[in-house]
């Protein structure tokens, strides 16, 4: 019987020890809390959870991107030349306009040895 009111002396202690523990905790939270308001928790803790999903959505995308374009380097090539292409269109269409416009010009003008050459009048 000597042994039990030990025991309980050890339980006693090792239980208080507990509650302390959960006291401070609490009191921490109720000081985060009143630093922090719930919807702005809320709210930081919802924009990690998807910003990480995202995240890792991203790097999976990544690594079967790098995986295909390592399979297929030739119609990777094509791809990104039609993309340079493709926005460098206006200056290559401007390009031949001006080309165009240059060449309607020496056609427009006249030879002034020709007009020379008619009557005087």
């Amino acid at each position: 019987m000597t042994h039990l009111p030990d025991r309980f002396i050890e339980d006693r202690a090792l239980r208080d020890a507990a509650r302390a523990v959960v006291l401070a905790d609490i009191e921490r939270l109720r000081a985060s809390i009143g630093e922090e308001g719930i919807a702005s928790r809320v709210s930081s803790g919802v924009s990690s959870t998807i910003s990480g999903r995202i995240r890792a959505g991203a790097r999976d995308v990544l690594a079967q991107a790098t995986a295909q374009a390592s399979d297929y380097k030739g119609a990777l090539a094509l791809l990104l030349g039609a993309i340079i292409l493709w926005f460098s269109r206006g200056p290559i269409l401007d390009w031949f306009e001006d080309f165009n416009s240059s060449d309607e010009d020496s056609e427009a003008r006249p030879d002034p040895v020709a007009a020379s050459e008619g009557d005087p009048e």
